[in-house]
């Protein structure tokens, strides 16, 4: 384990932690919007490559805003007009999409410089608070993220935040995934566990509609290359809706996410969460400009998001999973990352 400071925001310092050692996969996270920087995993034959996207540079991160890595919130995804009536009371939020509500806004979580709370060889505690009326959001948030490698060299990432007024919470991790390290992702093959999708409109708000996937692009219950499945020129941006039960899975309740595998090398990573949805997206926005790591280019679908989630504009929509946190409840998401070689 190792922390050290790769540069300075406002005067403040951002630092790196790295976690893990030469054997088994290991992590990079930054506290500048808590994010997942660098993932090292192994192939069959035992040759590890980093299977996140990244910037070469604090600036990059800072310059850009694909999310690549970050914590994002307050509420995650897309609220529709960037407003919702809670408890009675109109709410409107910060608005950086056009008309609607992304990320938290601005400044949410992914802004933010989290304090390291907590820090061992294999795991680290990243906090935040989130004050009433930021971004618009009602209450005030105390927030932490947890990555954590455990004894089977599973990644944890765990999000808990705990509010003193009724507010609404969806914090999700906006890591973009390439199984091969680097390049297109179009011949990687991906197995999600969902039985249906929110269609959403040209604002890619959701309609409303819950449609199964059977027979569609949106296809995915067994592996499937990601090239081949694309619905059109912008790819997949979509919330698929988890259909397997929670199940005791490595000390947790969870359900079955995600299979992804590069087949040339064999790199295969499993997602396990305890929310209900997986925002799909083949990253048909990335662009260059800032350079990635090592040289290599951020580019369309160069990388995949699997960021387990509620549903997009659930406060807008009652029929969707709940994501209002009261004074006494805790907001607990868990992903765990499972790196078993294919054989």
């Amino acid at each position: 384990m190792t922390v050290e400071e790769i540069g300075r925001i406002d005067g403040v310092a951002v630092q790196a932690v790295a976690l893990g050692g030469p054997d088994g996969p290991r992590a990079r996270v930054m506290t500048y919007g808590a994010r997942l920087t660098e993932l090292w995993v192994a192939d069959r034959q035992g040759v590890a490559a980093d299977i996140v996207l990244g910037h070469a540079d604090l600036a990059g991160y800072q310059a850009t805003r694909a999310y690549l890595g970050a914590t994002c919130g307050r509420f995650s995804n897309r609220i529709a007009g960037g407003r919702f009536v809670l408890d009675g009371r109109a709410v409107q939020l910060d608005r950086n999409e056009g008309a609607n509500a992304l990320h938290g806004g601005r400044a949410g979580f992914d802004r933010k410089i989290w304090e390291i709370a907590a820090v061992s060889a294999r795991a680290v505690t990243l906090c935040a608070t989130s004050e009433d009326g930021e971004m618009g959001y009602p209450g005030r948030l105390t927030m932490q993220v947890r990555y954590a490698l455990d004894a089977a060299d599973r990644l944890w990432i765990e999000m808990t935040a705990e509010t003193d007024a009724p507010t609404v919470v969806n914090i999700v991790n906006h890591s973009y995934f390439n199984m091969a390290g680097h390049g297109s992702v179009m011949g990687q093959r991906l197995r999600l566990g969902a039985s249906h999708v929110t269609p959403v409109d040209a604002d890619l708000i959701p309609t409303g509609e819950v449609r199964a996937v059977a027979g569609t692009a949106f296809d995915f219950g067994a592996l499937r290359d990601i090239g081949a499945a694309l619905p059109g020129e912008a790819g997949f941006d979509h919330n698929l809706c988890l259909s397997g039960p929670l199940v005791a899975q490595w000390g947790e309740a969870l359900r079955f996410c995600a299979e992804a595998v590069d087949p040339a090398s064999g790199r295969r990573m499993e997602v396990w969460t305890n929310e209900p949805g997986v925002q799909f997206y083949t990253g048909a926005h990335l662009a260059g400009g800032h350079p990635g790591k090592d040289g290599h280019p951020i580019a369309p679908f160069t990388g995949f998001t699997l960021e387990t989630q509620r549903f997009p504009d659930s406060p807008n929509q009652p029929h969707f999973p709940s994501a209002r946190l009261a004074p006494g409840e805790r907001y607990r998401h868990l992903m765990a990352f499972d790196f078993a070689p294919a054989r």
